[in-house]
């Protein structure tokens, strides 16, 4: 026996209660412009495999790779030769270099291989150039891998995995040979919040000022604050800056719809205006049997096995419930389990009250 609901999707109600005001650091707000991260990526071999590398007649480059390797170390390969590899892997490597990293520090690095290659695991990331996204190199990575994943086949074709063997990790595998151009090196420093909010930047407006001395700070919109720094230690005035202590704003109300997952979030801003709601909810069963028609003794027939199916549906009304004006967010989800709709319903009820103009939030669909 099947059952099935509708609708289909399975929607998953996440309950907040609106939490007291509570102080934040600026450090947590927003970040000082200019200082982040700036992301590497390479292309390089990694050998040593136990015969899970590339299948090199159908990853030609890494052959191709490998034979241009050999050549700069004075390994000559005949033309027309085309060795058939199974310890070698084409691998693309990527990392992060982080703000202020200088010359001669190690970074991680994740290397993913990028041809057919069954596992990486045992292997050994030759001598890699990483540049940055105008060309440059900025570090050189090499190492052996440290591999999480775990594949098995046998002869016949069977395979069994776990986790991702074809990709893994060298911590520290990397070291920076040039440090990125600096930014923010100005008379002003920027503020950018991480989330745009008039509010919390007029806050963090009002404490630079209250803390620093007035003038100091200046909110462009509501993301961006400009600083005028004191004289004197600028690092110090930074980290004073970054532990400031602030208020934010309060969110918008709003409630997220995934269409994808099934997922109902609601902010505990949102409120209803005074609404009646009633939902019924129907249900298809789908009942399956088999029939089997057996023919006389001397009929000279064949048994014949018949399948049955049996559907119905039922409509379960429910009865009305009523939305007072001011309703909070606990109030509107014991409202909706009291009418009795199902977690994939409550979209349906939303988007009802949007429509009726009762639902004061904002809908959005991602």
């Amino acid at each position: 026996m099947k059952r099935f609901l509708v609708p289909v999707i399975a929607l998953l109600g996440t309950l907040l209660l609106t939490p007291p005001a509570q102080a934040e650091r600026v450090k947590d707000l927003a970040q000082v412009a200019g200082v982040r991260g700036n992301p590497l990526i390479g292309y390089g071999l990694v050998v040593g495999l136990d015969g899970s590398g590339d299948r090199t007649s159908q990853t030609p480059f890494t052959v191709q790779s490998l034979k241009a390797m050999l050549d700069q170390l004075g390994v000559a390969i005949p033309p027309g030769v085309n060795p058939q590899l199974k310890n070698v892997a084409a691998v693309a490597v990527h990392a992060e270099l982080p703000a202020f990293a200088k010359p001669g520090q190690p970074i991680d690095v994740t290397v993913s291989s990028i041809g057919n290659a069954g596992s990486l695991r045992g292997g050994s990331l030759l001598m890699t150039q990483l540049k940055g996204a105008d060309g440059e190199v900025y570090a050189i990575a090499q190492g052996n891998l440290v591999v999480s994943g775990f594949g098995a086949s046998g002869r016949d074709g069977s395979r069994i995995s776990v986790n991702a063997p074809n990709g893994g990790r060298i911590p520290s595998g990397a070291i920076v040979e040039r440090a990125a151009p600096a930014s923010n090196v100005g008379d002003k420093v920027v503020l950018n919040l991480h989330e745009a909010d008039f509010t919390t930047a007029a806050r963090i407006v009002s404490a630079v000022d209250r803390t620093f001395g007035p003038g100091r700070a200046h909110a462009l919109d509501g993301v961006t604050i400009e600083i005028a720094p004191p004289p004197g230690d600028r690092i110090g005035f930074l980290a004073a800056l970054e532990a400031l202590d602030v208020d934010p704003g309060t969110a918008a109300a709003k409630v997220i719809v995934n269409a994808r997952s099934g997922t109902v979030v609601m902010g505990g801003q949102v409120s209803v205006l005074p609404a009646a709601v009633a939902h019924g909810s129907l249900t298809v069963t789908i009942t399956e049997s088999t029939q089997v028609s057996q023919p006389g003794a001397f009929g000279g027939g064949n048994t014949v096995v018949a399948p049955q199916s049996s559907v119905s549906a039922t409509a379960e009304g429910n009865h009305m419930v009523l939305f007072r004006g001011g309703t909070s967010l606990e109030e509107i989800v014991r409202a909706v389990n009291a009418v009795g709709a199902a977690p994939g319903d409550i979209v349906a009820i939303l988007e009802a009250l949007k429509q009726a103009g009762a639902l004061r939030a904002e809908l959005e669909v991602i």
